[in-house]
């Protein structure tokens, strides 16, 4: 595996593989988990080369937020890419991807950036765009894979790419989970033991809405608050939302008649988790 740090490298390294290979990419943001691993893996199954970032992007981070509590470990992620099968590890800093007065940013409009996790965090979107869109420039991958369990922004970058008519195909690969059910992320390392154990009630919720769906129950009120009120038995939950949408476009719905996304958020301690599961 070749680590390259800036953008002069990357250059080179691209023009080496040749124009006639495919090229599949992996943007994470470090601290890798077999949630990111499984990214790695389907992108070596569909291409000839595979290319991962790691770049913990201060633009989707507001004032307050945890951008510099963000997990890092550089050395245990290489290791974990390297045994992955990556060809070729991205990991600029800031000042590589946002040289001195930039100001340009690329901004999916509308209410689905508005909605869900764009609710509390406003500009967050915004800095997701704009850095998926210069990693994308600079790399030129013919695939980009990402993960169901940030379904927002799956849909908002599909948007994107859709919008700027970017020749990228876009694989979204299922939710990882813990043995236990929790949805693997980098941000688990900070629960506590009990936060942690709490914390178990997000898939469990979302999967008791799943079989009450599937019995029959199509109104989106009812499934919430079937969410909603078992989240609330856990005393340290704080619900951020809790939301069931048109699973491609994100719109409001009050019945189910089409694959639907149940999404929630919440905060435990300092911890602001994210889960969803598919109703069809």
């Amino acid at each position: 595996m070749k680590i390259i740090k800036t953008i002069s490298e990357l250059k080179i390294a691209l023009e080496e593989i040749g124009r006639d290979k495919s090229i599949g990419f992996v943007p994470t943001m470090g601290y890798l988990h077999d949630g990111h691993l499984s990214l790695i893996n389907e992108a070596r199954s569909q291409n000839d080369f595979t290319v991962v970032s790691i770049f913990v992007n201060p633009t989707q981070f507001a004032p307050g937020e945890d951008l510099d509590a963000y997990p890092r470990d550089f050395d245990r992620d290489s290791r974990l890419a390297a045994a992955a099968g990556t060809d070729l590890l991205f990991f600029p800093d800031p000042g590589e991807i946002y040289p001195a007065g930039a100001s340009t940013f690329v901004e999916v409009a509308g209410e689905i950036t508005k909605k869900l996790c764009g609710q509390s965090r406003p500009t967050h979107f915004k800095g997701v765009t704009t850095v998926v869109n210069i990693l994308f420039n600079l790399i030129q991958p013919n695939r980009a894979y990402f993960g169901q369990k940030d379904a927002q922004q799956v849909a908002v970058i599909k948007k994107m790419v859709r919008d700027l008519h970017l020749p990228i195909q876009l694989t979204v690969c299922p939710i990882v989970r813990e043995a236990d059910g929790l949805a693997m992320s980098s941000r688990n390392v900070f629960l506590t033991p009990e936060e942690r154990n709490q914390a178990l009630v997000l898939s469990q919720s979302l999967a008791a809405a799943k079989v009450l769906h599937e019995s029959g129950e199509g109104r989106v009120k009812t499934l919430k608050d079937q969410i909603i009120g078992q989240i609330s038995t856990m005393p340290l939950a704080v619900i951020d939302y809790v939301d069931i949408l048109d699973f491609e476009t994100l719109a409001d719905i009050e019945t189910i008649t089409a694959p639907a996304l149940a999404a929630v958020a919440v905060r435990f301690g300092s911890t602001r988790l994210i889960d969803n599961i598919i109703l069809d």
